[in-house]
């Protein structure tokens, strides 16, 4: 199409009424405008759109050129300038609500691999559109941030400082930019001092949808730390700040929250949000200044409960941070000796140990296991000795881990100590109760056929706590009964504990003799097989549970248990020697 031809047709645009304008117009106004930006033509272009002859067409047909002139400014050449100069002179002339469905359309098309240079090119106008609408700027708002943090949800949150200094994939200015965006919408409902519409009650329920997606994602995955304020960190401050600004209460929000104001489509995700709101508060203490001081730390522990128990739940290692940092910060403003055992029956409370026990034993990461094994010992000292006496019986009525059960026993051996203590003595630990307890400790659950060697840890637990109270009978035989029961579970357990360590003994002495016959024949197989000069077949171990090891490490496991029921086998002569020695005392 030579000069003469375009001419024709954009006088032809100008002297056709607005209404009158055709899609296939709309669709030629629209090649025109690339075609100037694919033949380098965007200052022409940009000088074309602010001629005042064609005011009326650009205000009518100009929306369809936002697409091609954002596509172009993205390849930050020369152009960049002009495409950005005609994208604002579109956003002061055309319809904004046309601009904001195109505008749309474009976040919905955003090229996977631009997502951040778009989002930031597109941000400006987009607030000078919205600033624009006379109605319903409320839904437009909400539109705009549901549909970029839905793109922004496809950038991986960085998680290490370094990362987040480098900000590869531009989430941190992307949410740095999306805060800047929305202080004119805050400021318009602050500015409205407490008479508000049903406009201004839209507008904060969408802030406040995006302040808990924000919480949500990227917050929830990042790395928090009050010591570096990183811009995730500020972003977080940013959200925090927003909440009151648009009068939204924080005891409302986490301690008195209703479902039927959910701003977020699913429960889980509302959840998720206000665990990172918790944490956020609490944890990194952001506008904890602002929160009210009337609430009682039991209290807070309470309610937040529900949160520490999402985040324990998770398999995510952000999400496992954050929940131990909550359980712990809420627990060390708690008194030892304190949470009252009626407690235990809430639903909540009941949950947040057993989710603590799954990351002692199933969590891969050394260092939140060793983080989970704090708090548990925390949670063990808040609790007041019923308290402590129903949690250590549950958990070893319940759980099958060899780890978690050595560490309630030596728990109890602690609080047996306790007691022995002037003016600290208890029924549960240092009375009749107490034997119920030593019941489940005391015992082999598979009797005979138990696997010492998996059990090592709870049978020497339990023989320690043996040996403890047997050199500490002076408190119990004060109490007959209970030194009468010791006794008869004393002797129980290490009879039935003989007969283990002697069938295990058996059991682990033949295999370390079978592996030791089968490296001989190897060993013989070899050296035939050299002579010869023939391959031969090696020979499988015969027995399945270690033949995946090498034959050196099958010797040291092997070994190493002999050595485990030895260790057993003399701590249960020191406990005969002690029980004879305070026989001769009593006697």
């Amino acid at each position: 199409m030579n000069e003469d031809q375009v001419n024709t047709i954009i006088q032809r645009w100008r002297d056709t009424p607005q209404d009158a304008l055709k899609p296939e117009d709309f669709e030629q106004f629209q090649g025109f405008g690339s075609a100037c930006l694919t033949d380098g033509e965007s200052a022409q272009l940009l000088l074309f759109l602010q001629d005042e002859k064609n005011q009326g067409l650009v205000r009518t047909m100009g929306c369809v050129l936002v697409a091609p002139l954002l596509k172009e400014s993205l390849r930050k050449q020369r152009s960049f300038d002009h495409c950005q100069a005609a994208l604002t002179h579109l956003t002061r002339t055309c319809s904004p609500n046309e601009l904001l469905h195109s505008l749309l359309e474009v976040i919905d098309d955003i090229n996977p691999g631009a997502i951040s240079e778009t989002i930031l090119a597109l941000i400006p106008h987009l607030q000078t559109v919205l600033l624009q609408l006379e109605d319903r700027r409320a839904a437009g708002l909400g539109s705009v941030l549901s549909a970029l943090q839905k793109q922004l949800s496809w950038l991986p949150v960085p998680y290490t400082q370094q990362q987040e200094e480098a900000d590869e994939y531009g989430l941190c200015r992307c949410c740095n930019a999306l805060a800047a965006f929305t202080q004119p919408f805050i400021a318009e409902v602050k500015r409205k001092n407490g008479i508000t519409d049903s406009e201004d009650d839209e507008m904060r329920t969408e802030l406040l949808k995006f302040c808990m997606w924000s919480l949500r994602e990227p917050l929830l995955a990042a790395e928090l730390n009050r010591d570096r304020k990183t811009s995730l960190w500020l972003f977080a401050t940013e959200i925090m700040a927003i909440l009151p600004a648009i009068q939204q209460s924080l005891p409302e929000l986490l301690f008195f929250y209703s479902g039927k104001k959910c701003v977020l489509t699913d429960s889980s995700q509302s959840r998720e949000a206000r665990a990172c709101l918790a944490y956020i508060l609490f944890v990194q203490l952001i506008s904890i200044d602002s929160f009210p001081a009337v609430f009682s730390p039991v209290f807070v522990l309470q309610r937040n409960m529900e949160y520490i128990n999402q985040l324990l739940s998770s398999k995510s290692e952000s999400h496992l941070q954050k929940g131990l940092s909550l359980y712990a910060k809420n627990l060390e403003s708690l008194q030892d000796d304190t949470l009252p055992v009626s407690l235990l029956e809430l639903r909540s409370f009941n949950t947040g140990p057993q989710n603590l026990q799954k990351v002692l034993t199933d969590c891969p990461i050394k260092h939140l296991r060793e983080k989970g094994l704090k708090v548990f010992q925390l949670f063990t000292n808040k609790l007041d000795p019923e308290a402590k006496y129903k949690f250590f019986r549950c958990v070893l009525k319940t759980s099958n881990h060899t780890g978690v059960l050595s560490y309630i026993i030596k728990n109890i051996r602690s609080q047996v100590e306790l007691c022995t203590q002037p003016g600290k003595a208890n029924k549960w630990f240092l009375g009749e109760d107490l034997i119920p307890l030593l019941g489940l400790v005391l015992c082999l659950p598979q009797g005979a056929d138990t696997d010492l060697l998996s059990s090592m840890d709870r049978v020497m637990e339990s023989l320690n706590l043996l040996r403890y109270l047997l050199i500490r009978d002076k408190e119990l035989r004060s109490k007959t009964d209970v030194w009468e029961e010791l006794c008869r579970l004393k002797d129980e357990y290490l009879k039935m504990l003989r007969v283990c360590i002697s069938m295990s003994r058996g059991y682990y002495s033949a295999e370390l003799k079978a592996l030791r016959e089968d490296q001989k024949l190897k060993a013989k197989e070899a050296r035939d097989a050299a002579r010869t000069t023939r391959l031969v077949k090696c020979i499988a171990v015969k027995h399945e549970d270690v033949s995946k090891m090498s034959p050196e490490s099958q010797h040291q496991v092997l070994q190493s248990a002999l050595v485990t029921f030895d260790l057993m086998e003399s701590l249960i002569f020191r406990i005969e020697e002690i029980t004879e020695e305070k026989l001769k005392i009593h006697s």
